[in-house]
């Protein structure tokens, strides 16, 4: 650390990410670095900008672009605006849960489905084509219209 400056190197290490990334975030206008020697192109970060990596970071987990985020950090966004960003992502990943428990419960009942008929055991010793069919029987299809293509296409 140089005058309480920490390199690109270094404030990259601290967070585990790459220098490729911190030099991303700059160029999108993010975080740019509070001094750049001119001799040798070192770019050097204050620790109120390790705050807003560490804020970054935060938002990138929560999913939100590095244009959200950069909106976000500039206080680009209104309170209701960003309320609204907040709810929208709040949202999305209450859909990515549901889907996964839907997901999960689909594995349940085809775990359910396979012991109950004692295909495990068998499914070795069936043709291709009859564990495609099993699989058919004991799989879960999200998609209702998938379902009933897929129905068609069986029967047809």
């Amino acid at each position: 650390m140089k005058d309480n400056l920490m390199l690109i190197g270094e404030i990259a290490a601290f967070f585990g990410v790459s220098r490729k990334a911190m030099r991303l975030y700059e160029k999108k206008g993010i975080i740019k670095p509070v001094k750049v020697d001119a001799e040798n192109g070192y770019r050097y970060y204050s620790a109120e900008q390790v705050q807003q990596l560490n804020a970054l970071l935060e938002l990138k987990t929560l999913g939100f672009s590095l244009d959200e985020i950069k909106m976000i950090l500039d206080g680009k966004t209104a309170k209701v605006s960003l309320l609204e960003m907040l709810e929208k992502k709040r949202r999305a990943w209450q859909e990515a849960v549901d889907s996964a428990e839907y997901k999960k419960e689909c594995l349940g009942n085809i775990i359910d489905n396979v012991q109950g008929s004692g295909a495990a055991e068998k499914i070795v010793e069936m043709t291709e084509e009859e564990r495609a069919w099993l699989l058919v029987k004991m799989v879960c299809i999200e998609d209702v219209g998938a379902q009933k293509a897929l129905s068609e296409a069986l029967w047809v």
